[in-house]
C-alpha cells in the first residue's frame, strides 16, 4: 500500500511540475494563433490554450499507454494553425469563421490520427529520416520566432515580422522591454535552479515588469483596449460552458466544401503531432527502459485532439519539456498526465480574472526562446563529412519551404527528398559481396588428393557470387554488368541470395535472361540461400518459383545452403573428369585401394589390415560424440561421414565438414590424444576400417617403420587440407 501511494504522491508532484511549464506555453500558443486573426481574439486564444491543455491532459493519459507522457498544445500545432489563419484573413474570411475553421481542423486531425492508430501507421512513423524530422522542427521553430517578433516589438497587428524589425518607429519600448526581461530571465533560470520551471519564472518576471512599468504609467492599470496584455477571458464555469456551446450551435455555417478544404492541413498537422508525440515517447523509453505502444498512443492523441476541439481548445502532442519535468519530479504512471490536465482546469477557474493581466510582450519572450530551442543546430555539424552532405542540404531545402511556402508543402518535399537520398544510397552500395573463382572456394566435403587436383584445374568451370542488399531496378545494371563477363566461359554460376535484403520484378526479369542464356550453351544457374523471409516478409523462393525463374527446366538448380550448392558442381566437375557414370555401384574398398596407401605394396599392408577394425554403421548413427576419447582413427571403405560441432543455436549442430568414400578422418585427436571436439554422423550406411590406439602402440613396437609411415602419410595428408583451408581463407578475404 505504502509503495501504492508513493506513486501517488510522486504522480501529484510531477503533475503539478508538468502544469506549470505546459500551461504558459499552452496559452502562449493559442494568443500566436488567435491573434492572427484579430487582436480582440486574443483572450479567445489564450482560452484555447488552456481548455487545449485541460482536454487533451484528461483524455490523452487516461487512454494512451505511456507512462509519464504529458500531453499538450505544441509549436507545431501553433506553427500550423497560426499559418492556416493568416492565410484565410488574407483571403477575406470572416473572423467567426475562421475561429469554426480553426476548431474543425483541429477535430478532422484527430480524427485522422485516430485512423493512422488503427491501420497501424504508429510503428512506421517513427522510421521517418531524421533530416526530415530536422528541417520539421527547425521551420518550426523559425516560424514561430517569426510570428512573435511582431507582438515581442508590440508593432500592430499584421505587421511582417521583418518589416517590424526594420522599423523601429512602430515599436512598443514597453513590449520589447517586458518581452525582453520574461527571455532573459527563462533562459538564465536553469543556472539558478531548476525547482521552479524557467517559463514559469520568466512570465513572472515579465507580469512583474509590467505592472513595475504601470506604477509609472498610469494608463496601463486599464484592462480594456490594453493591447499590452492578453485581456479578459471571462475565467468561470459559466462563461466557459458559453463558449463551448456557442462555438458549436454555429458549425452548421461551415460548408461542405470548405471542410473538405480542410484535409491537406488535417493531414499534415496530424503528422507532425504524431512525429512530436512519438518522438517524445521514444526519448522516455530510452530513459525508463520502457517500452510504448504507437498505434495504442496515436489513437488516444486523436481522440485527446478531438475532445479538445470539442471543448473549443486547440490540438497538441506529446510535449518533451513538460514530459522531462514530469519524470524528473517524480512521476511515474499515467496518472500523472491526468493531475497535468485537472490542476490546469483549477487553475484557469481560479486565476481566470489574473490571466488578462499576461503581457502579450511576455507570451511573446517564452515562445521566441522555445523557438530558437527548436532550431536543430547541431545539424551543422553534417556540414563536416562529405558523406553526409546531402542530409544537410534536405533540411536546408525542408526549412526553406516551410518558411517561404507552408508546412504542407516541406512534408511533401521532404518525403521525397528522403525517398532520393535513400535510392541514391541503394545506387552507391555494391550488390556483389564476394566473387570468388571455383578452384579457389571448396565445399565441405572433403575430397581426395586426386579429386582436390582436379578441382583446383578445372576450377574455371564454375564461379560463385556472394549477393548483398537490394537486387531492385537501381542495381540491375551493376548485377548484370557483374554476370556478363562469366556467361561466355562458366558452367556454373553460384548465386548466394543469404545476405539479399529485397528482390523486385526488374532484377527476377534479368536473372531470366540470364538462365536462358545459360541454358542455350548447356551451362548451369545454381541459387542457395532462397527459402528466407526478407524483411518485407517476402520469401525469395516462393517469389521466384511464382515468376517461373526456378521452374521448368533441369538448368536451374536450388541449394539450401551454400556449401551444398559448391558440393553439387564439385561432384559434377569430378564425374566428367575421372568418366564415371553417376549410377555406378559402389564397392567397399580394401586397404590397398585407399589412397593413404596406394604408394606402399600389398605385402607391406599385411600386419597393417591385421590391426584394423571393420565396423559398419547405418545412416544416422554416431561414429563418436564431443568429448570421447581420441583413441581411433578412421578409414571410409563406403559412404560418407558428416562432421558437426556443437551449436546452441543450429538443431544438429554446425555442419564442419564432410568425409567421403577412401578417406580418414578423427586423425588430429588420434595423434594428439585429445578429446573429440565434434561428432561423427554416418550420412548413410557406411562401412569404415577403425585403428585403435593400442593397436598402433603394438604396431609401432612390432613394426616401427610401419607405423612411422602411416604417421608420416597422415600428417601429409592434414598438411595439405590446411593448405587448402588457407587458400580459401584468402579468397574470401580478396
Amino acid at each position: 500500500m505504502k509503495f501504492k501511494n508513493d506513486k501517488l504522491v510522486g504522480d501529484f508532484w510531477g503533475g503539478l511540475a508538468a502544469m506549470l511549464v505546459a500551461l504558459p506555453s499552452a496559452i502562449a500558443f493559442g494568443v500566436t494563433i488567435y491573434a492572427a486573426i484579430g487582436p480582440s481574439y486574443a483572450g479567445l486564444g489564450a482560452l484555447a490554450g488552456i481548455l487545449g491543455a485541460t482536454a487533451l491532459g484528461l483524455v490523452a493519459p487516461a487512454l494512451g499507454g505511456t507512462n509519464r507522457l504529458i500531453t499538450a498544445p505544441c509549436a507545431p500545432a501553433a506553427a500550423v494553425l497560426s499559418a492556416f489563419a493568416i492565410e484565410l484573413v488574407q483571403h477575406g474570411v470572416a473572423a467567426p469563421s475562421i475561429v469554426l475553421m480553426l476548431t474543425a481542423l483541429g477535430l478532422v486531425s484527430g480524427l485522422v490520427q485516430i485512423l493512422l492508430g488503427f491501420m497501424g501507421i504508429g510503428s512506421l512513423i517513427k522510421y521517418i529520416p531524421f533530416p526530415v524530422v530536422s528541417g520539421y522542427l527547425t521551420g518550426v521553430g523559425l516560424i514561430i520566432i517569426g510570428s512573435q517578433i511582431p507582438k515581442f516589438l508590440g508593432v500592430p497587428g499584421g505587421t511582417a515580422w521583418w518589416r517590424a524589425l526594420i522599423s523601429p518607429e512602430l515599436w512598443q519600448w514597453q513590449s520589447a522591454l517586458i518581452g525582453a526581461v520574461t527571455a532573459g530571465v527563462m533562459i538564465t533560470a536553469p543556472m539558478l535552479t531548476r525547482v521552479v520551471p524557467a517559463a514559469i519564472l520568466g512570465l513572472l518576471a515579465g507580469v512583474l515588469s509590467y505592472f513595475g512599468l504601470a506604477t509609472v504609467d498610469e494608463s496601463l492599470w486599464v484592462i480594456a483596449d490594453n493591447k499590452l496584455i492578453i485581456g479578459p477571458l471571462g475565467g468561470t464555469a459559466s462563461s466557459m460552458f458559453e463558449a463551448i456551446t456557442g462555438r458549436w450551435q454555429e458549425i452548421g455555417e461551415l460548408k461542405l466544401s470548405q471542410i473538405g478544404s480542410l484535409l491537406g492541413t488535417a493531414f499534415t498537422l496530424a503528422v507532425l503531432l504524431s512525429i512530436d508525440t512519438l518522438k517524445t515517447a521514444v526519448v522516455l523509453d530510452a530513459l525508463t527502459r520502457s517500452r510504448h505502444d504507437s498505434n495504442r498512443e496515436l489513437i488516444a492523441q486523436g481522440l485527446g485532439n478531438v475532445a479538445s476541439a470539442c471543448a473549443g481548445g486547440m490540438p497538441g502532442a506529446g510535449q518533451m519539456g513538460a514530459t522531462l519535468v514530469n519524470l524528473a519530479s517524480g512521476g511515474q504512471t499515467r496518472v500523472s498526465g491526468v493531475v497535468e490536465g485537472v490542476l490546469s482546469l483549477i487553475a484557469f477557474l481560479a486565476l481566470g480574472a489574473f490571466i488578462a493581466w499576461i503581457p502579450v510582450g511576455a507570451l511573446a519572450g517564452i515562445l521566441i526562446v522555445v523557438g530558437i530551442r527548436m532550431i536543430d543546430r547541431h545539424s551543422l555539424h553534417l556540414l563536416e563529412s562529405p558523406w553526409t552532405l546531402m542530409d544537410f542540404i534536405v533540411i536546408v531545402v525542408v526549412v526553406a519551404v516551410a518558411v517561404g511556402y507552408s508546412l504542407i508543402a516541406a512534408s511533401g518535399v521532404g518525403v521525397a527528398l528522403a525517398m532520393f537520398l535513400f535510392i541514391r544510397e541503394q545506387l552507391s552500395s555494391t550488390v556483389i559481396r564476394r566473387k570468388m573463382d571455383g578452384g579457389s572456394r571448396f565445399s565441405k566435403r572433403v575430397r581426395l588428393r586426386k579429386d582436390m587436383a582436379i578441382l583446383e584445374k578445372e576450377g574455371y568451370q564454375s564461379v560463385i557470387l556472394e549477393l548483398q542488399g537490394g537486387l531492385f531496378f537501381g542495381t540491375k545494371d551493376q548485377l548484370y554488368t557483374a554476370l556478363e563477363p562469366e556467361l561466355g566461359k562458366r558452367k556454373y554460376i553460384v548465386l548466394d541470395m543469404r545476405r539479399v535484403q529485397s528482390v523486385d520484378v526488374t532484377a527476377v526479369h534479368l536473372l531470366s535472361q540470364i538462365r536462358d542464356s545459360l541454358i542455350e550453351r548447356d551451362a548451369f544457374l545454381i541459387f542457395s540461400s532462397l527459402s528466407h523471409t526478407l524483411p518485407n516478409g517476402r520469401n525469395i523462393a516462393e517469389f521466384f518459383d511464382q515468376m517461373e525463374l526456378t521452374s521448368m527446366t533441369d538448368h536451374v538448380k536450388v541449394f539450401g545452403q551454400l556449401d551444398d550448392a559448391v558440393e553439387w558442381v564439385e561432384d559434377q566437375i569430378l564425374d566428367q573428369g575421372q568418366g564415371m557414370a553417376p549410377t555406378a555401384e559402389i564397392t567397399a574398398l580394401e586397404l590397398k585401394d585407399l589412397e593413404l596407401f596406394k604408394d606402399h605394396k600389398e605385402e607391406t599392408l599385411i600386419d597393417l589390415e591385421a590391426a584394423l577394425q571393420r565396423r559398419s554403421l547405418v545412416k544416422d548413427e554416431k561414429v563418436y560424440s564431443f568429448g570421447d576419447p581420441g583413441n581411433e582413427l578412421y578409414l571410409i571403405r563406403k559412404g560418407a561421414v558428416r562432421i558437426t560441432l556443437p551449436s546452441p543455436v543450429e538443431e544438429g549442430g554446425h555442419h564442419s565438414l564432410t568425409y567421403g568414400r577412401g578417406d580418414f578422418f578423427g586423425g588430429m585427436a588420434f595423434l594428439s590424444q585429445m578429446t573429440r571436439l565434434n561428432d561423427a554422423t554416418a550420412l548413410e550406411d557406411t562401412e569404415l576400417f577403425v585403428l585403435q590406439r593400442e593397436q598402433f602402440e603394438v604396431l609401432r613396437e612390432e613394426h616401427k617403420r610401419l607405423a612411422c609411415t602411416l604417421v608420416e602419410e597422415l600428417a601429409k595428408v592434414l598438411a595439405l587440407r590446411l593448405r587448402y583451408a588457407d587458400k580459401e581463407l584468402m579468397a574470401m578475404q580478396e
